[in-house]
């Protein structure tokens, strides 16, 4: 495995963080993308103290499981990140909360024992055995990046709604958490890298169910080829790339899941063209396995490798994990409960899991008035922020429009342990809390 490098972002974060004087303390109109949630982000005074309500801290109770406490600094690849660094209350272009800060570090997928270690080196000695020396490893690379990095680098476009505040961590207005493991891309090929795996957190608020968390990983794959390798073909660059990639990843396929039916669907990224996704008949149903295509010529030619192709991978480790290994939750991944983390070992994929907890949910509704800046990923967001892993589901179950204009959603939050019995005392402390949160944070009307 090649030396980890620290990206030069990290390096400087904390000297460029705390030189805040020299960064905007709000993006400007031009930086916000049509999708961004305006009234709630980016407008008036009042809508900015808004903002600091909404990120403010919330600390989950202690019967949370699973949301550890935030540390004052966590260490990354060598590079240490003050909290100071990551979460921001006072600053309007902010919106990473402590429970997502206290999962920086963890990286579960560099755990040899744990489902997303096991899964990540299986799929590294695929490529070690089929392509021998070749692909350097980066498991170890900083989480946050540049807008540029995550977004510009790999050609997401401006009006994208990826970029919104709704579906992105930013630290500010020029710093992100990584959305995806393609961040690293363009720094990787500037390096003089051609052949490579990228493996790491990534960081998206999403909707909360049991496919669904805020934090979770992934592995991007990324092959560069030279003129010389396809001119013998008869093919040109771009099929030669598609041929070559649709093999290698069947290979990875019948690795991880055996001899399977598999095929090929045409779809759409900003980063390659042709785009495909692989899918495999798995227990009497289409699986979706990863997303790929041949790399834009034009980030190649951003990042001096003009006249040569590239294909490139992304898989989710959760996703695939809890298919191989019958994990029904993906909040499990995260749990330090010996009943879990003693079923796997180094090595051993495919080991199914034996369920340790049949304690039931419990189901609180909420009903209230929204507003224009309300949406159902900042809801989200503050029940989390409440209840932390013991949340296992928020669903939209109802909604209306009065003769007023005035639109109503009803939404059930289930509430669940995967380790224990909650008490009615406490479930009921949460809803009243998430309650209260709702109505100051989002600043909508109970009914």
């Amino acid at each position: 495995m090649r030396p980890l490098i620290r990206t030069a972002r990290c390096w400087l974060l904390r000297a460029r963080v705390r030189g805040m004087a020299t960064l905007p303390m709000a993006l400007s109109p031009a930086a916000i993308s049509p999708f961004t949630t305006l009234p709630l982000y980016y407008s008036s005074r009042p809508h900015r103290r808004l903002l600091a309500r909404f990120f403010s801290v919330a600390s989950a109770p202690g019967g949370a499981k699973g949301h550890r406490p935030a540390a004052s600094a966590v260490e990354v690849g060598g590079v240490k990140i003050a909290r100071e660094d990551v979460v921001k209350e006072d600053d309007p272009t902010n919106n990473v909360p402590d429970n997502i800060f206290s999962k920086i570090g963890l990286q579960l997928h560099r755990r040899d024992n744990h489902p997303l270690g096991i899964l990540k080196n299986t799929i590294y000695d695929y490529f070690d055995k089929n392509f021998t020396g070749q692909f350097d490893k980066f498991d170890d690379l900083c989480p946050l990046v540049s807008v540029k990095q995550n977004f510009d680098d790999v050609l997401v476009p401006s009006d994208h709604v990826s970029r919104s505040y709704n579906d992105t961590y930013y630290v500010d207005g020029q710093t992100v958490l990584r959305c995806h493991t393609s961040a690293h891309q363009a720094e990787l090929l500037r390096h003089g890298h051609t052949h490579f795996l990228v493996t790491g957190d990534v960081y998206r608020r999403d909707s909360i169910d049991s496919t669904h968390y805020p934090v979770f990983h992934q592995m991007e794959g990324f092959r560069v080829f030279s003129p010389d390798e396809w001119s013998g073909s008869r093919m040109g660059g771009t099929a030669y790339a598609a041929a070559e990639l649709k093999k290698t990843l069947e290979g990875l396929a019948r690795h991880l899941f055996g001899a399977v039916e598999m095929r090929w669907v045409d779809t759409y990224f900003p980063f390659t063209n042709p785009s495909f996704e692989l899918e495999i008949y798995f227990q009497d149903d289409w699986l979706e396995v990863l997303g790929c295509g041949v790399t834009e010529q034009e980030i190649l030619k951003r990042n001096g490798r003009r006249d040569h192709v590239a294909w490139a991978f992304g898989l989710g480790l959760e996703r695939l994990a809890m298919v191989l290994f019958d994990i029904p939750d993906i909040r499990l991944f995260w749990s330090n409960d010996k009943r879990f983390t003693s079923q796997f070992s180094e090595g051993k994929l495919g080991v199914k899991f034996k369920p340790f907890s049949k304690f039931p949910p419990c189901y609180k509704d909420m009903s209230f008035w929204i507003n224009d800046a309300f949406t159902e990923n900042n809801l989200c967001e503050v029940v989390r922020g409440i209840a932390g892993d013991l949340v296992e589901e928020v669903k939209l179950i109802d909604n209306f429009t009065n003769k007023k204009g005035m639109t109503s959603h009803c939404y059930r939050i289930a509430y669940r342990s995967m380790e224990r019995s909650l008490t009615d005392e406490e479930i009921n402390n949460l809803q009243l809390n998430v309650r209260e949160a709702v109505k100051d944070k989002l600043e909508v009307e109970l009914r």
